[in-house]
């Protein structure tokens, strides 16, 4: 009886690795063996997301900070506030800086010392994306015009890439402003203005703005990548199978349901029945992700109200 079940477990074993082998010898065959019956390598359906996770507040040390796992695919995004003075053309309002970080740590592909070819791109790929969705009113963050406003330093670090990384990354930086804090600034005696904390700082100073608030976000970009293969559209796609397949096509809605981005880097020619595919797959992706970010909101305020 214990014989058996040795051959049976060395027959499974062996049986592992041999897909194991095919997978990495052929991999287009193997993922399309799986697509002929609607499914994916990871057991996911051809337009399932993976699963998705948001954590306010992952950096003490920042205004405003989310972590996000999608999949294995992790972002970090924390923003750092500073006053500075405002350009001639906008007196009026701040502005951001996007910095997008791949470090060595997140992949196999990028080496030390040299700067991941994708960085840059999805760096203003977010810029681009979060000017032209209306989430940020910059005259927000002014505090006297023409003398002062706020920059927000933002970036976000890859700490693993498994795929859709522009998706985890907008996801994570939506999350950081969700979670962002404006601090409490003075004017001094010299006129310079300066953040304060503590009671000293509040009544020796005069306060530009009376407590902390946060910003008022206006619709709130989603996005989703999908890699299109012949006739079969995969949402949210791994680093294998963005690896084997070459076209994809980027969708980013916002919190209303308009079209704030559609991106398609190279690849084949993709029919408009598929981009609407897409981009109804977008939409419901945006729907999920939009009750994924109110429940990390939520819970971070019963945390608040309990500390």
């Amino acid at each position: 009886m214990a014989a058996e079940t040795d051959a049976t477990a060395a027959g499974g074993l062996a049986g592992e690795m041999e897909v194991e082998a095919y997978r990495r010898l052929f991999p287009l065959a193997f993922l399309e063996r799986h697509l002929r019956e609607s499914v994916r390598p990871d057991a996911r359906r051809l337009g399932e997301a993976r699963p998705t996770t948001v954590a306010l507040g992952a950096v003490s040390s920042a205004h405003g900070s989310a972590l996000v796992r999608l999949g294995d695919t992790a972002m970090l995004a924390s923003i750092k506030l500073e006053v500075m003075s405002p350009p001639a053309e906008t007196p009026d309002q701040g502005s951001i800086a996007v910095e997008f970080h791949m470090p060595p740590i997140c992949s196999p592909l990028v080496r030390p010392g040299r700067p991941a070819e994708a960085a840059p791109v999805i760096s203003k790929a977010l810029e681009d994306v979060l000017m032209s969705s209306g989430m940020l009113n910059l005259k927000e963050l002014c505090l006297i015009s023409g003398k002062a406003s706020w920059v927000a330093y933002l970036d976000v670090y890859c700490l693993n890439a498994d795929g859709s990384l522009f998706d985890a990354a907008l996801i994570s930086v939506v999350a950081a402003f969700t979670h962002l804090e404006i601090p409490l600034v003075s004017v001094g005696d010299d006129g310079r203005v300066f953040t304060v904390g503590g009671n000293e700082g509040k009544t020796k100073y005069e306060l530009v703005n009376r407590e902390k608030r946060k910003l008022t976000l206006g619709d709130i970009p989603f996005p989703l990548t999908c890699a299109l293969h012949k006739d079969s559209i995969l949402a949210d796609p791994t680093a294998e199978e963005e690896s084997i397949i070459e076209t994809s096509v980027t969708v980013v809605l916002d919190s209303s349901g308009h079209l704030v981005s559609l991106q398609k880097p190279g690849g084949g020619v993709a029919s408009m029945s598929t981009i609407k595919a897409c981009i109804s797959l977008a939409k419901e992706r945006g729907q999920k992700l939009k009750e994924i970010l109110m429940d990390s909101v939520e819970a971070t305020m019963e945390v608040d109200q309990t500390e």
